[in-house]
């Protein structure tokens, strides 16, 4: 999966230091590097340190030509701050990995091409959600996305129980 065409206009702005895009860049992706962080024993002055880390990171490797960016700029970031924040709990000894759990970690790569993967996945559900009409489109919604139950969804589309729901669903499939 390429990089949509936005950003990668925005990356090699990024790279250029436009003030703009470096502004972007920060604001579409703070708040999600600072919940990684201080959901993980971290405070925000650590989620601040991490995300600089990540964002010079991601600079550096673009400058240098090593970056080919073939997934999200937020998702790219997430991983690199994941993999930092990982790190410096180990240094500081609050975060104590075994044997085990070392070989259990998933290379940087790996995790992006997951990423990339579950993106396209949602791409594709997205088109073909767009070709269902209703009630399919709006019952799949509600169940895959709003993870709501069978009993809610008879319900709000007024089928006599759940049973009913669920079999108007696999219709809809």
């Amino acid at each position: 999966m390429k990089v949509q065409q936005d950003e990668q206009a925005l990356l090699e702005r990024f790279a250029q230091n436009d003030k703009k895009a470096i502004e972007t860049v920060y604001q579409q992706n703070y708040k999600t590097i600072h919940s990684l962080v201080t959901n993980n024993s971290g405070s925000a002055d650590d989620a601040k340190d991490i995300f600089q880390e990540s964002v010079i990171i991601l600079y550096e490797k673009l400058k240098n030509g090593q970056l080919e960016l073939e997934c999200k700029i937020k998702t790219y970031l997430y991983a690199v701050a994941r993999r930092l924040w990982l790190k410096r709990l180990q240094q500081q000894g609050r975060f104590m990995a075994s044997a085990d759990s070392l070989e259990e970690t998933v290379p940087v790569e790996t995790e992006i091409d997951d990423h990339e993967k579950v993106n396209a996945e949602f791409e594709l559900m997205k088109k073909a959600l767009a070709k269902l009409g209703e009630p399919c489109k709006s019952l799949l919604e509600a169940y895959y996305f709003q993870q709501q139950n069978m009993a809610v969804i008879a319900k709000q589309f007024g089928y006599t129980n759940a049973n009913n729901a669920k079999t108007q669903k696999y219709k809809c499939l």
